[in-house]
């Protein structure tokens, strides 16, 4: 660039920019975390002239220019100016244009190539499979103050988190109407109401960014600042997250800072040259999926990602961000043979700038807004996931307990008659539970791919397939950690997920899958009710085995513990489907119990094998206690009993 074109440039953007110098340092230090204010199309007014104020990150570039609509696509007409202090980014003024009008970049690269990309930061896009962005601004009257204080005041405080994952393009369907989605409208009327109903905390929602495929449930994203268009406007889901807040639930999004696709008008070469990814396809190249991994050594990728961080939580008030293929990010040989991957700069396997991304991430994310949480997808055991950063950790506050989900599903899937040669499968998870901040996960990764429903995993006859089910579902909320459940499992959705299809309402018309409905909200109602079950929820603090040894019967029977004194509840599961009656268990204390939650009741679909009344200590010592119970076990169950205080307060002084 010459001299004079500096100079003229530099007029330029001193008349019409909203760029300033910080904001750059900022940018190209890694450090711009609000970078959508800046970046894409903007709605402006310079010298009392309304229109669009454009900026794109294209450094390689030789010449940009806007192609929409109003000049019919042609590149040249809507020139863009390159900045003078060579930040690589291009800006221009354009009075006349408003919102509404679709439009692209028009880049020609310095290879001699000239590309049509959408605006990485565009807060909407054409539906697919348009490509286009959509000049838009975010003017939406946020209802949920009171959910954000509440939100604020238990920053630090144990939370209970039972957390609904949904693909909102296959959660119901109408199939009256072409078998359409149903839109961002229509889910508020019906999955807010059912999502309440059913008693969980949080929804976690499969990425609602925009992505040209459907077939990849959003894990390939091109428009990284826009809620789909498939089902509606940006508002209209702001209006979702709105209701969901409404109605005391918060709201938790899939974010993939891990890979990108390669489509023409997405970030792949973006202005020609490899400039968010790799060069090297060794670092740069994802074999699994085809997609393309981000340069986390580059500064200003690292603005990009942040600042897309803190757009969805700033700008659309979710409450968390689940981080997908952590692992993936970790590990500079993932899915990789020898030879297809270069060690780090002290021969290791570790790549050093994404776990410095992912630390900064967390930091920042933290630092500004306390009262969210982080969630890793982490399937290896990289240590301190969920530790804080100061303390050597990545910083996240939660971590998926991948090893608990595919320890679990393996032993249901064993018939009941083996299941006391593989009691050390069911009980490992406790010997690591406290390492790390875990969410227990049954996902969407659990139910496709030729894997079918969970139902369809459990072992037996259909009665058994649905006790195993229940006794699972109970097991989970029961053991120490948060919860999650991929849609359909709530009521024992019999096929695989297919993201064409609706999820199989008509169940719903027989008992036994109303049966598990009515088990899962009564869990949820139980999870939120009870402190001892989620007050030390990641700390052995909340947990003490009563016995784990009876492998003959394959019965485990262990405490959860709250902070207040004499704050107990006893589980006692039986994973056979024998009914145990007269069976001892020791307690810690002397008084009387009641049983407060069985999966074998009949309401669930059970056999009706409940304890009923209130549970009496004997002075009989068991289980290294000394005081004991005798109680009855359902048949593939579980069995949850409480300290009646009110009843045995004179004994307890």
């Amino acid at each position: 660039m010459t001299k004079k074109n500096i100079e003229k440039n530099k007029e330029n953007a001193e008349s019409f920019s909203l760029l300033t110098d910080f904001d750059i340092h900022l940018f190209r230090s890694g450090k711009h975390y609000k970078l959508y204010e800046k970046l894409g199309a903007h709605p402006a007014n310079f010298k009392n002239q309304n229109g669009i104020y454009f900026a794109v990150w294209a450094p390689n570039a030789v010449a940009v220019s806007i192609i929409g609509n109003f000049n019919f696509w042609k590149n040249g007409q809507h020139n863009l100016n390159a900045r003078w202090d060579e930040s690589g980014i291009w800006e221009g003024f354009f009075p006349g244009i408003e919102k509404g009008e679709a439009y692209k970049f028009a880049i020609h690269s310095n290879s001699g190539e000239y590309l049509e990309k959408a605006d990485p930061f565009a807060f909407y896009s054409e539906i697919p499979p348009r490509t286009a962005s959509i000049v838009w601004e975010e003017d939406y009257q946020w209802k949920d103050q009171t959910w954000l204080d509440r939100r604020k005041s238990l920053v630090g405080k144990p939370q209970p988190y039972s957390v609904y994952e949904v693909h909102l393009g296959s959660w119901k369907r109408k199939p009256e109407d072409g078998n359409r989605s149903l839109s961002y409208k229509e889910l508020i009327e019906e999955l807010v109401t059912y999502v309440k109903k059913a008693g969980f905390t949080h929804v976690e929602l499969l990425p609602v960014m925009e992505h040209p495929f459907f077939g990849s449930w959003g894990y390939q994203l091109t428009g990284y600042f826009a809620p789909t268009s498939r089902f509606g406007s940006p508002q209209e889901f702001m209006a979702l997250v709105d209701s969901f807040h409404g109605a005391g639930i918060g709201v938790i999004l899939d974010w993939v800072p891990s890979h990108f696709p390669g489509d023409a008008h997405g970030l792949y070469k973006f202005d020609g040259t490899h400039l968010y990814e790799h060069a090297d396809p060794r670092k740069g190249f994802h074999p699994d999926w085809s997609s393309y991994i981000y340069n986390y050594g580059r500064n200003e990728v690292c603005s990009f990602l942040i600042s897309n961080a803190f757009f969805w939580l700033e700008r659309f008030h979710v409450d968390g961000l689940r981080v997908d293929a952590v692992a993936s990010m970790l590990y500079l040989d993932y899915s990789r043979k020898e030879g297809e991957w270069e060690a780090n700069a002290h021969g290791g396997n570790e790549n050093l700038e994404a776990i410095r991304f992912l630390k900064e991430f967390n930091e920042a994310v933290y630092g500004t807004h306390p009262d969210v949480i982080t969630i890793a997808e982490e399937s290896t055991a990289w240590p301190g996931v969920s530790r804080p950063t100061y303390l050597g950790g990545l910083g996240f506050g939660q971590k998926w307990m991948m090893g608990w989900m595919h320890d679990t599903l393996k032993y249901f899937k064993d018939d009941p008659i083996y299941r006391k040669y593989h009691q050390n499968e069911i009980t490992f998870s406790i010997m690591y539970a406290f390492t790390e901040n875990f969410m227990l996960p049954l996902s969407h990764d659990e139910v496709v791919h030729g894997k079918g429903s969970l139902i369809g995993r459990m072992a037996g006859d259909e009665w058994r397939k649905f006790a195993n089910l229940r006794l699972m579902y109970t097991y989970m909320f029961a053991h120490p950690g948060t919860k999650l459940l991929f849609m359909g499992g709530e009521f024992g959705q019999t096929g695989e997920w297919n993201h064409d299809h609706s999820l199989s309402w008509n169940l719903l018309d027989y008992d036994l899958h109303k049966g598990v409905l009515q088990l899962i909200a009564d869990l949820n109602a139980l999870y939120k009710a009870e402190p001892a079950l989620y007050q030390f929820q990641f700390s052995d603090r909340g947990f003490e085995w009563v016995d784990y040894s009876d492998r003959e019967n394959s019965v485990m029977v262990f405490l959860r513990k709250g902070e207040e004194r004499n704050d107990f509840l006893l589980v006692a599961c039986n994973f056979t489907p024998e009914v145990r009656t007269q069976y001892r268990v020791g307690v810690p204390v002397r008084g009387t119990w009641k049983e407060i939650f069985n999966s074998d009741n009949l309401k669930y679909g059970g056999s009706g094998q409940v304890n009923q009344g209130i549970q009496y200590t004997s002075p009989v010592k068991y289980h290294n206690k000394d005081y004991s119970l005798a109680v009855t076990l359902p048949p593939l169950g579980i069995s949850i009993f409480k300290l009646d205080e009110e009843q045995t307060e004179f004994e307890l002084e």
